[in-house]
């Protein structure tokens, strides 16, 4: 009985109790304009791709429309090969064909919400992935048109998850409100982290352990994740996100 107690105690205090503050800040907030009239302009988050000749690499995530955003983020990449004039937005949506490529401002505001960074990677090491995550975009398995679902997934996590794990020894992690992030795209269960320096055992998504160095602690519970990150201090938190240090240091996260 008392492990049972125990068991409730932790599950109100990482779980249900961050999703109700995430609930309450939406509602202090409001939802602001109708998703139609909402503000979809540049976050400013990155210079003009003509000024950059440079490879580069980002990953952006940023709270879901309406309600969903109490619970999730929607996340998406930007590449640039090296002396391109443009960047390259991809997204994966539910509504058309699921892969949306330049639908959006590459770092603008999801309708409304500002986007925070979530990897960021320049010259020779973003002109080393983007082959890779060109190809796994091309080849992503969950490309056709109703293959798309809000949870457990395949949706827009998802669909970032698989880009970076196509990518050995990426040091990213996608927060832990990017719900679907850990639904099996390949079809793997058991599998190495991302980064190489862990493990994710997944129940299809809707249940789960992580445990990497680059990724953290991370317990899955119904899509929900609460866990702790070492390496940049933070706690995570279903709703919340991360509490603590940026996943990217600031050198990087300061370039325009």
């Amino acid at each position: 009985m008392q492990i049972l107690k125990t068991t409730l105690t932790l599950f109100a205090l990482f779980f249900l109790l961050p999703l109700g503050v995430s609930a309450a800040i939406y509602q202090w907030d409001g939802i602001g304009p109708a998703w139609r009239l909402a503000d979809r302009s540049s976050a400013g988050l990155l210079p003009p791709a003509a000024a950059k000749q440079e490879a580069v690499v980002r990953v952006f995530a940023a709270p879901t429309v309406r309600w969903r955003g109490i619970f999730a983020v929607h996340s998406w990449v930007v590449l640039k090969p090296e002396g391109a004039d443009a960047y390259t937005r991809y997204d994966y949506t539910a509504w058309g064909d699921p892969i949306r490529v330049n639908g959006f401002e590459a770092d603008g505001r999801w309708f409304g919400r500002l986007p925070q960074l979530v990897f960021a990677a320049d010259g020779p090491e973003a002109a080393a992935m983007i082959p890779r995550m060109q190809a796994a975009i091309a080849d992503y398995a969950w490309r056709n048109r109703g293959d798309y679902r809000v949870w457990p997934g395949p949706n827009s996590n998802t669909f970032v998850a698989a880009v970076l794990d196509a990518v050995p020894g990426v040091q990213a992690a996608l927060p832990p409100n990017a719900i679907g992030k850990d639904f099996p795209h390949d079809g793997r269960w058991l599998r190495w982290t991302g980064s190489g320096t862990g493990f994710r055992l997944t129940l299809g998504g809707y249940a789960g352990l992580t445990l990497g160095w680059v990724e953290g602690l991370e317990v899955n519970i119904l899509g929900a994740v609460a866990g702790l990150d070492l390496r940049r201090p933070a706690i995570k938190l279903p709703g919340l996100g991360r509490l603590g240090l940026d996943p990217v240091p600031e050198a990087a996260a300061a370039q325009p």
